[in-house]
Parts: C-alpha cells; structure tokens; sequence
C-alpha cells in the first residue's frame, strides 16, 4: 500500500470520526436562549361575522351587546331585542409577539369560539385589538379564518374533523407597537438553559470563553449562564450572538425511564444503568365462558313436556412458565434493550419489571411514571 492511499483512508476515518462526534452535538441556539430575547402574549376579544347559521345562540347576551355596540359606534341604532345572531360568534384571539417584531410585521393569530357556536367554518374576524398584560395594544388582527376541519349533521346524525369552534389566521395581525429591548451597549449577558443541567451549564461557558478569547464566562447555576460583553462586541451585539448560536455543545441529562402507563409507551434515557439483577416474570390467564345447553322435547312427545334450559360454565386457566433470567450491569442503552428483550415480554410487562427493578435498587435512573 503506497503513501497516498494511507493518506486517503486516513483523511476518510478523520472526516467520519468528525461526522460521528458532530451528530451527537447541539446548536448553543436549540437549548439555551439569551435574557430579555422572548416572545409575548397578548390576548383580544372579537366577532366572528358571515357564519352560516352556526354562530351564537340567542341566550348568548354577551354576543349581543357586543354586536350592538359595534354598530352603535358605526352610527347604527338597534335593540338588542331585535338582533338575531345566528351568524355572528364571539371568540377570544390570542398571539405570541416574537421578539424585536416591528412595526407593520404581521404574525399568527388563533381565535376561538367563547359561547355556543357550533363551527366557525368561512367566518371572517372582525378588527380585534390584542393587548399584552400592561393593557396597552401591540397588535390588531383581522381575516379570514381557517379551520382546518368541517363539521356537518343531519336529523340524526353528524360528522366532525378536528375542532370546527378554533381556528387560525395566518398572518392575520398587524403589529402596531413594538416591545422596547435595551439591547445595544450592554456590558454583561444571560444565557438561560431550556434543561436545567450544571453538567452542560459549565460547557457552554467553557465554549463561550474559548469563542470570546477570554475567561469571564461562569455558570450561576444549573439553568444560568453569565458572562461579559467583550469591547469590540458592545455597540454590535448581533454579531456577537449569531457567532455564539453556532456553537456546538454535548449537552447532558439525567438519567430518565418516562413510563406512561395509560398507553404502555415506555422511554429509556440514554444515561441508564441497571446493576446485574436476576428477573422472573409471568403472566396467569383465567377465561370463563358462559352457555347455555338448551334441550327440546322431541317430536311425538306426550303433552307437557317442556324445554329445558341447562347452563354451562367452561374455566380455562393458563400459566406461563416464568424463567428466572440475569440482567447483568450493561454499559450503553443499546446493550441494555438487547437484554431486556431476551425476557421476552410485552411493553406493558417491562413497566412492572422496571418498577420492580427500581424498587431493588438495581435501576440507576429516576423512574417517572406519567
């Protein structure tokens, strides 16, 4: 073999062991946010028009007022008495503001049904200002609604797909105010961990003082992050931040086995262990099966003779033979399922064996059951 192909399958093993090493790294921006950079809610209350028969009830007061002073404030003068609102529904909008939105950016909006109507299909929404909890309007939203879905019934039967009284518009918000973020000059800096962990808490500042070239970054705690802006970064952060997304951290967890037990879906964290621990499992099965064994008077049978009903009972009992079988301490996940599928069992019965296990001491996880 000549130098230039050693050369070659030496490149190649390098390009794969940094694949193999990369696949198991996250962007900074996928599990940590920075301080003050979130969205906001905001909230509204409108009417739905141009429904077609499946708006509010009469007894839906609130609807009525509502529909009565819209058109008092266009210069219209009703009695509530003589509004009919089959066609109208009052629902509540909700959004999420992103951060650093402008002025005159749109956003989603999703309304849904507040009184009885019944589907808000090829309804249009009003103008509806949306405010965020210092009552002060961010946005207005108004469109067509999309529901995704339909809903249909006769005299005696219907059929619905997904939920006809929610809907959505997208980009149906104009922003009218944007959020105030002090972000230009600041010398110091959050990062916020989505999973708390001190284990890829301290990594990330590790990361982050090799990328900023200097050793103020220190983790507060399991969730947080701190560090100083450096001086050529302060008056432009942006750039800052969009070199900190890109790095890659191998963040670390607890170990976990999420057990839900109204589905039987069992998840096995990649961190857990099971000390060498000896399993016998099984199952015990009892059927009963009722009958009755009816016998008839044959033909020619003197007079009074009656039809006997005899009942029957069947019992059927099985019992699977229960194999005492050894779990030995295992080191990766991988070897971990192998050995637990040599048991044999259903998902249902792993939930048992790993609240057992659990209860000997030999599972070195925690065991959350949902």
């Amino acid at each position: 073999m000549n130098c230039k192909k050693i050369i070659l399958i030496f490149t190649v093993i390098s390009i794969l062991v940094l694949q193999a090493s990369a696949a198991w790294s996250i962007r900074l921006k996928d599990i940590a946010s920075f301080e003050g950079v979130r969205a906001n809610q905001l909230i509204g209350y409108g009417l739905v028009v141009g429904l077609n028969g499946t708006g509010d009830k009469s007894g839906t007061t609130f609807t009525i007022q509502s529909l009565v002073n819209m058109l008092k404030n266009m210069g219209i003068q009703v009695s509530p008495q003589q509004v009919r609102i089959k066609n109208v529904a009052a629902v509540m909008v909700t959004a999420d503001l992103p951060p650093f939105a402008k002025a005159g950016s749109k956003i989603d909006v999703l309304i849904s049904s507040l009184g009885d109507a019944t589907s808000l299909q090829g309804g249009t929404l009003l103008a509806t200002p949306l405010s965020g909890m210092d009552k002060k309007v961010y946005a207005v939203a108004q469109g067509p609604i999309s529901i995704g879905g339909f809903a249909v019934a006769g005299a005696a039967a219907g059929i619905q797909k997904n939920h006809p009284t929610v809907g959505r518009i997208v980009q149906g918000a104009l922003v009218e105010r944007e959020v105030p973020i002090h972000w230009s000059g600041k010398h110091k800096m959050t990062l916020k961990l989505n999973q708390p962990d001190f284990t890829t808490a301290r990594r990330i500042a590790e990361l982050i003082n090799k990328q900023l070239r200097g050793s103020s970054a220190r983790p507060l705690d399991s969730a947080t992050v701190k560090f100083i802006v450096p001086d050529e970064f302060r008056e432009n952060l942006a750039i800052m931040v969009a070199d900190l997304e890109k790095l890659e951290v191998i963040p670390d967890s607890v170990a976990k086995v999420i057990i839900d037990e109204r589905t039987g879906t069992i998840v096995i964290g990649e961190n857990v262990r099971i000390s060498t621990v000896a399993v016998a499992h099984g199952a015990l099965s009892i059927q009963i099966r009722e009958r009755a064994e009816v016998s008839q008077p044959p033909p020619l049978a003197p007079r009074g003779a009656e039809t006997v009903v005899v009942p029957e009972t069947e019992i059927e009992v099985q019992e699977e033979a229960a194999k005492l079988l050894i779990i030995r301490s295992e080191p990766t996940i991988n070897d971990l399922i192998r050995a637990l599928n040599a048991i044999g069992v259903t998902p249902r019965d792993l939930i048992v064996i790993f609240q057992a296990i659990k209860a000997a001491g030999a599972l070195h996880a925690k065991l959350e059951i949902i």
